[in-house]
């Protein structure tokens, strides 16, 4: 098992920064990439961006050249740093963690969830 507590959300103006953190706990050997991932109210939870244990990210398009994910192995840490808010990134931001095992293989896990609201 691995749990994850999130912080750094809240309310901030258009164009305005926010730094998520999402710490891991439990058995953090076992984690290859971590990520997170947002939903909007009404709509699907969707990839934001995720780091492999190497240091490798992927993004999704909308938050290229804004959003800038990394993580902290010794600390067990993932950061989302966003900056140039946009209203329409308003949403929960969920940080997940995928861990691999011989015994349990492939398994995801979730945080509580952080709520980002951006003013216009």
């Amino acid at each position: 098992q691995v749990q994850l507590v999130e912080s750094g959300g809240g309310l901030v103006q258009f164009g305005g920064s926010l730094r998520l953190s999402c710490a891991a706990s439990g058995m953090t050997f076992s984690i290859t990439t971590m990520g997170w991932y947002l939903q909007a109210p009404g709509k699907q939870r969707e990839l934001v961006a995720v780091v492999a244990r190497g240091g490798q990210t992927t993004y999704t398009d909308s938050v290229k050249g804004r959003f800038t994910i990394s993580r902290d192995n010794a600390r067990n840490t993932v950061y989302l740093e966003m900056n140039s808010l946009k209203p329409e990134d308003t949403a929960v931001y969920y940080c997940n963690t995928q861990t691999w095992t011989l015994d349990d293989g492939p398994r995801g896990f979730w945080g509580q969830g952080t709520q980002v609201t951006v003013s216009s």
